[in-house]
């Protein structure tokens, strides 16, 4: 989907300064603009940034003295080979690959660089395990806080309405937080997600800066409309303009952080009795597998969930063909020998 004003492009990295041979300081500096620029951007996680600014330099530790720039593609497959001798997992290797070829990306006009070096080398295959979906039940109980009083506080209702955000759109707990209550274009602040409530809708920058728009359903717009109408009361003098723009706010009146929502969601779950380890990402998982038990629309489902590929949104089939093989050893008279047969 086309993305909506209020989004732009990250700025050209800068021009390497002159330093001498072996001088890391220029490297330090443009991994740290470019950092930068995905979290006040493309706002991205703090500790995706943190695992990139590592990832980066294990890169430079492999080629000690030598300029980012002056790596090419067989330097790259070397470094990924020495990270997997010194004991990386296909998961990590897969991140640093990609923060490497996210930095060229981001990196090489500047730089002069005819081609991406990390862009034809292939990351490791990594082993898909089945992603934690709650029930449609448990679900129900979790966002319907189940044997609890109905969310009355501006803290309840912003949870509530964080939580069926999560659930009714299939965000990421990065998206959810970086979603504005408006549109908002001032020189201090750009938005790049936000609420659209009379179409209910979110418009919304995943990964890889692309632009997707979210409907949302009934019961989100409704906790929403209730969360909107005593949000403004979190907010203080010391709130600057990203804060302002913010749709979800901390109680000190600034952007909610991820930690806040992962606390928040699990002290709910534990509450309303659920006998699991709740997870933002759960609420995802849960509306991936969900829709698609009742629609059996996989495209649908990738393009709500932002994924650039099919295989990676057919890992909820695997999850489906689970659900219905425990309805059927549970359903069928034959399904299962019993003991002693």
């Amino acid at each position: 989907m086309n993305a909506r004003p209020g989004t732009r492009r990250p700025r050209p990295a800068p021009p390497l300064s002159d330093a001498p041979d072996g001088d890391a300081a220029p490297d330090e500096a443009l991994v740290a603009a470019w950092l930068s620029e995905l979290g006040a951007q493309q706002r991205y996680a703090d500790h995706t940034i943190a695992a990139y600014r590592r990832d980066l330099r294990a890169l430079r530790r492999c080629f000690p003295g030598q300029p980012l720039d002056t790596l090419g593609e067989a330097q790259i497959r070397q470094a990924l080979g020495r990270l997997h001798a010194a004991g990386l997992r296909p998961r990590s290797l897969a991140r640093a690959l990609a923060a490497w070829r996210g930095y060229y990306e981001w990196r090489a006009p500047a730089a002069g660089l005819t081609r991406n070096p990390a862009h034809g080398v292939r990351a490791p295959r990594i082993p898909h395990s089945l992603p934690k979906a709650l029930s449609v039940d448990q679900a129900q109980a979790l966002l319907d806080r189940s044997h609890l009083p109905p969310a009355e506080t501006p803290v309840e209702r912003r949870d509530m309405a964080m939580f069926e955000i999560l659930y009714s759109g299939g965000l990421r707990l990065s998206e959810l937080v970086g979603l504005d209550w408006r549109p908002v274009r001032s020189p201090g602040h750009v938005s790049h997600s936000w609420i659209q409530a009379d179409e209910g809708e979110a418009i919304v920058r995943g990964k890889g800066g692309k632009t997707r728009i979210v409907p949302l359903g009934r019961q989100a717009l409704a906790a929403l409309k209730a969360w909107l109408e005593v949000r403004d009361g979190l907010l203080n003098p010391r709130s600057g303009e990203d804060a302002r723009a913010a749709l979800f706010l901390g109680e000190r009146g600034q952007r909610i952080g991820p930690r806040v929502v992962q606390l928040r969601l699990q002290a709910l779950a534990q509450r309303v009795g659920l006998p699991l380890h709740v997870h933002p990402h759960s609420l995802r998982h849960s509306f991936a597998s969900h829709l698609l038990q009742s629609a059996q629309d996989l495209r649908a489902v990738q393009e709500l969930l932002g994924h650039a590929n099919i295989s990676t949104t057919q890992i909820y089939t695997r999850l489906d063909f689970q659900h219905l093989a425990a309805s059927y050893d549970q359903a069928h008279p034959r399904a299962r020998r019993k003991t002693g047969d």
